[in-house]
């Protein structure tokens, strides 16, 4: 039990608060939705056009956008801990001035600054989980990183709700200064965690590395086997990779095996925002209007509530996929999400065509079964899979890809979702019903099972026969 392991405990506590990291993404990401239903803050923004409030919604998406990229750089160049570090001190500074501003253009500027301190950190942190945790836990931590996204938006949630009792400016402005928050747990946990004893491995820092690896996968333990044949496996692969002709992103076209690595990190990205997910969430407001659920803080509880419930859903999933494996979970998430959509679109065809109130009231559970769907895989594997199926060398790159590929899906879905649905209405559902099905085919074929592998051998599985024969060849050398 990893409770009476002295190392082991102390690294999971670090590893523990480096899920604040996907907290804090989830809270800045959830903020101003929250922000706008607060009455000072719709007076502090009461001049701005709809396209102007949208642009202050999604600049916290616009500044993670612009950050992923040189993140990967940072991580691979400084270190994950550092990459973190400046991400997160990026966010307490810009909090703090942003509970301060004066209008809504400096406002407007922080919120692309937040947005870039967490994606710099977004991109580091769980390098750094999946890089450092013990190999039989490494599964359940990398999962349940992504579910802490979760754990954010509902505290961004209550924070907004509780401070609607405030009656001046301070009703918005302390909800902006809590985002100091999870940024300061992480600095905390950087105190505490390792550096990644891969990366340390690949600046030629091998000692530190072992040392790491006995004092917090062995309790110190200097002879222990499975340490040393995971060190092995560390030392002479990751100097393998660099032994090849191609390096940087063009590693990711030099063979059929990095290329099935690329269009994995890309698809579970798009994945990510094509899954109907948003499109569906939008008809969730007119449905509990329309069965007399009006009050705005009544509504407020109820998204709070399918927040809850995505937290619960995902975190099942995160233990879950250690024991019965990640592609399952892939199949059997996509294949209900399909049926619970095709059950969707003939309840809201009745309730729209025929004003059914009782299909709107069946709407309402069926969008809980289908974001439970969803988090099945996504919601916990969203970062975890890309993160575990990469090569060191090329970890935090493609990390950042399915980062970027999920803020170009949002970005498309924030255009494309309002102007479709205002012509196709309900129908528009049946969009997603190909796109999940084209997922579908996509995880069948190109999807392998990660289970009970270390990160090196997981690398393994894209190799082809060639490579094998390359890589046995540079060995003998």
């Amino acid at each position: 039990m990893w409770l009476k392991n002295k190392g082991l405990r102390r690294l999971n506590w670090g590893i523990g608060l480096m899920f604040s990291t996907g907290a804090s993404t989830g809270y800045i990401a959830s903020l101003t939705n929250g922000l706008l239903i607060l009455p000072y803050f719709s007076i502090f923004t009461s001049d701005l056009s709809p396209s102007l409030l949208g642009l202050l919604v999604a600049a916290g998406a616009i500044g993670s956008f612009f950050s992923f990229i040189p993140a990967s750089y940072i991580a691979d160049i400084m270190g994950r801990r550092i990459c973190v570090c400046i991400g997160s001190v990026i966010v307490i500074i810009v909090s703090i001035v942003q509970a301060l501003v004066p209008n809504q253009w400096v406002f407007l500027s922080t919120r692309v600054l937040a947005g870039m301190g967490g994606g710099i950190a977004a991109t580091a942190a769980p390098l750094l989980i999946t890089e450092i945790a013990h190999p039989r836990q490494r599964q359940s931590a990398t999962g349940l990183y992504n579910c802490c996204w979760c754990v954010g938006s509902i505290s961004s949630a209550i924070v907004t709700i509780a401070t609607l009792k405030l009656d001046n400016s301070w009703s918005w402005r302390l909800p902006c200064l809590l985002q100091i928050l999870y940024p300061v747990l992480q600095l905390i946990g950087l105190t505490i965690i390792p550096e990644s004893p891969r990366w340390l491995v690949s600046a030629n820092k091998k000692a530190e590395a072992l040392e790491i690896l006995q004092k917090h996968h062995a309790n110190g333990a200097t002879d222990n086997e499975d340490v040393q044949i995971e060190f092995e496996q560390i030392c002479s692969l990751i100097p393998l990779e660099r032994k090849t002709t191609e390096h940087g992103w063009k590693k990711f076209f030099s063979s059929r095996g990095h290329f099935h690595m690329l269009t994995i990190c890309v698809l579970v990205g798009t994945m990510q925002e094509w899954a109907g997910n948003g499109v569906i969430s939008y008809y969730l407001a007119p449905i509990i209007t329309s069965i007399g659920i009006e009050n705005v803080l009544d509504q407020a509880i109820v998204n709070l509530s399918m927040q809850v419930w995505n937290l619960m859903i995902s975190s099942f999933s995160a233990l879950a996929s250690e024991r019965y494996g990640r592609r399952i979970l892939w199949l059997l998430s996509t294949i209900l999400m399909l049926l619970f959509l095709a059950v969707m679109i003939t309840v809201t065809a009745l309730y729209k065509e025929r004003n059914l109130t009782p299909a709107g009231i069946a709407a309402v559970p069926l969008l809980f079964l289908f974001f439970g769907s969803f988090d099945l895989a996504s919601g916990s594997l969203f970062i975890a899979y890309p993160t575990e199926i990469l090569p060191f060398e090329l970890r935090a790159k493609g990390l950042s890809l399915t980062l970027l590929s999920d803020a170009l899906s949002a970005f498309s879905n924030q255009f494309a979702n309002p102007v479709a649905f205002a012509k196709l209405q309900w129908r528009y559902y049946f969009v997603f019903l190909g796109s999940l099905s084209f997922f579908l085919i996509c995880i069948y074929f190109l999807f392998p099972e990660t289970k009970g592998r270390t990160l090196e051998e997981i690398s393994q599985i894209f190799q082809t026969e060639k490579q094998e024969e390359n890589n046995a060849n540079v060995r003998k050398q």
